[in-house]
């Protein structure tokens, strides 16, 4: 008999299917299991809930008789009903608590992971010849492109550069509302979706589970098929267009060139060497400039396998770190997606922009939300936890490292060099979002002072002893001792506390 093999909901592209080094037997059975405990433990945006089943049967109409598709409570239930006790393999999972678990299982063999391009013992030994220290995004990145040969002309980086960030931080082109680029790939919802959303229905009404944000008609792919679609039309039509303007943003416009793949790459419905390869030959075919192409690349084959490998390598104590000991839970307006009573035009449009999709490109996420939870001091797992559960795209591996690590300097500077947050004259340069704001991005006090001006003053304020020894923060430490009204802002920011903005 051969040893069936179980599928993750997120590892659902036929690479995880491939005998071979590593892989399931060729005639392997399948075994999908759909846990409605992981919905019953968090509250989760509906739409992600929504694209993560789909996706799941999905993947288990393709595989036909060839997969045992379980509906249970647990995982530990499904698979005794799928095998009873029986053996199967596993490609190693995507979260240490979804590891423990398989490894917790008799008849169980973890097979390697799947998924990225770095193997575990690359990363680890490339990690420990630095010493466990200094391992910067940038060096890592270079060494996996000079590794795998990714956009390299001859033995340099293609046009010369590793690095295009200079030519990919445009402003959005002035007056325009959107970027004017053709929009992004949209699936056309089908049956499996409807019941999908039928069953999801029943779960709120009589079993307890609750969701957060709107389920609308489903907008990122959930199917081989789909996610195919999606990459083609994005390296065809939109990748030209996305490197000047990769870290703008427009209140019109939420997808600007963005591809929208990180929830097809998340479900393992696209591998990530099929999406630089395409947009290398982008590069090479002259479809596309070597700026959007490097930039393209550097999120997929630089920052997401550096932020899978910091999850592992950095170990389970990493979720513990707060370097700034900010211990305030996030307000209720922000954990219920409550746009509507925020007054800060910026923060209001991309909350709805997650509230109504679960999903907002990685400058909002960075820039906007990011900076707000760090500007008030609000609990870096608390604030890791809304984003896994609120983005479509969101698991553990993924944003522990970006929020811990990026977004709230929670770590100390071990994954970045200085904390990642602004005053409203970054958001005014780099958006239209201030435009008809009730606020002004230059006023630090009063009542038309923008709370991510004033904001950022008071967090300065608050942390001078850590940062001012920070040689990328010092400078602007310094300048709080040239603001005449820095009492002023003490004391507003106190009073406005964590109400919304």
């Amino acid at each position: 008999m051969t040893t069936p093999h179980w599928l993750f909901g997120d590892q659902l592209g036929p690479h995880f299917l491939t005998p071979g080094e590593g892989g399931p037997d060729r005639a392997a059975p399948v075994v999908m299991i759909e846990a409605r405990s992981v919905f019953r433990r968090r509250r989760f945006h509906r739409a992600k809930a929504h694209l993560v089943l789909s996706a799941m049967r999905h993947r288990a109409a393709g595989l036909g008789d060839r997969v045992r598709y379980v509906r249970s409570e647990t995982y530990r239930e499904g698979l005794r009903e799928a095998v009873g006790e029986g053996r199967v393999t596993v490609h190693h999972p995507t979260s240490r608590a979804a590891l423990a678990l398989v490894s917790s299982l008799p008849g169980v063999t973890v097979l390697p992971a799947r998924g990225f391009l770095v193997p575990h013992d690359d990363f680890r030994a490339w990690a420990d010849g630095r010493g466990g220290e200094r391992l910067r995004q940038e060096d890592f990145y270079r060494w996996v492109r000079r590794g795998y040969g990714l956009l390299m002309d001859g033995g340099g980086p293609a046009g010369g550069r590793w690095n295009h960030d200079r030519d990919n931080r445009e402003p959005p082109p002035s007056g325009a509302r959107t970027l004017g680029v053709p929009g992004p790939y949209r699936p056309r919802e089908d049956d499996i979706d409807a019941e999908v959303r039928h069953d999801l229905d029943r779960w709120e009404r009589e079993e307890g589970i609750v969701f957060v944000g709107r389920d609308g008609p489903r907008l990122f792919p959930a199917s081989r098929r789909e996610a195919l679609a999606a990459l083609g039309r994005f390296i065809t039509r939109r990748l030209a267009r996305f490197g000047p303007y990769e870290d703008a943003m427009l209140a019109a416009d939420p997808v600007m060139s963005h591809s929208l793949l990180s929830s097809s790459l998340n479900l393992g419905l696209l591998d990530p060497a099929e999406c630089v390869e395409r947009a290398e030959r982008a590069w090479r075919a002259g479809e596309a400039p070597v700026n959007s192409v490097e930039g393209f690349v550097r999120q997929i084959a630089g920052w997401r396998e550096y932020v899978w490998h910091l999850y592992w390598y950095f170990g389970e104590d990493y979720r513990r770190c707060n370097a700034l000991r900010h211990d305030a839970p996030p307000p209720g307006w922000f954990l219920e997606l409550d746009a509507g009573a925020v007054t800060a035009r910026c923060l209001s449009t991309v909350l709805a922009q997650v509230r109504d999709t679960g999903w907002t490109h990685h400058v909002p996420r960075l820039m906007l939300l990011g900076s707000h939870a760090l500007q008030r001091g609000w609990d870096p797992r608390a604030v890791t936890d809304w984003f896994h559960r609120c983005f479509v795209d969101g698991h553990d591996w993924v944003m522990l490292p970006n929020v811990v690590g990026m977004s709230q300097y929670a770590d100390g500077g071990r994954m970045t060099t200085k904390p990642y947050t602004s005053g409203g004259a970054y958001v005014n340069r780099m958006s239209d979002l201030c435009g008809g704001c009730a606020y002004r991005p230059g006023d630090r006090v009063g009542p038309r002072a923008c709370p991510f001006t004033a904001g950022y003053w008071a967090f300065l304020d608050r942390h001078r002893a850590v940062l001012a020894g920070n040689p990328r923060m010092a400078r602007a430490v310094r300048g709080l001792d040239r603001l005449p009204d820095l009492d002023e802002v003490r004391t507003q920011e106190r009073r406005r506390g964590d109400g919304p903005p």
